[in-house]
């Protein structure tokens, strides 16, 4: 049986509160990618384009750091990776966390929250960085989604 990883940045509580869902839902192990200097509301404000947020998703170069890392993420088999979805992709701190281990024969499922906007190029960017790994492209979930529709999702991609 894999082991298996559920790695999330959430700015609003919406992605954390999926993910927790799904790590329970799968018995994955649960960790959070949290900033090294935690957002604030100003720095959320997608209006703004002086705000922290902006300016990190207007720099595709972009690499937040992360307060603290994995243990030992040689144990897993499989990441399943959730975020909100920035400016129709990834927010570029999955970039830092992509880019920071060795993703090597690991199979990375990509899910996201949103209240309207797909995955868009997420996976495939997430793929140029994650050198190795076998990125697929998951599904966009709403904060109400239940532990048997994220269990019956996972399971086609960690088995059941």
């Amino acid at each position: 049986m894999s082991k298996i990883l559920v790695a999330y940045f959430s700015a609003s509580g919406v992605t954390a509160k999926v993910a927790g869902n799904l790590a329970d839902a799968v018995g994955a192990d649960l960790y959070e990618i949290a900033p090294e200097v935690p957002y604030t509301k100003a720095d959320l404000n997608w209006m703004n384009k002086k705000s922290r947020s902006s300016v990190e998703m207007a720099d595709m170069s972009s690499r937040p750091a992360i307060a603290t890392k994995v243990d030992n993420m040689d144990q897993y088999d499989v990441i399943i990776l959730g975020f909100p979805i920035w400016w129709y992709r990834e927010p570029s701190i999955i970039d830092t966390f992509a880019e920071a281990y060795d993703f090597e024969g690991k199979t990375v499922v990509v899910f996201a929250t949103s209240g309207g906007s797909g995955l868009g190029d997420s996976a495939a960017n997430i793929k140029a960085l994650a050198a190795g790994a076998d990125v697929r492209n998951g599904e966009r979930f709403p904060g109400s989604t239940s532990q048997d529709k994220l269990r019956a999702w996972a399971e086609k991609y960690i088995g059941g």
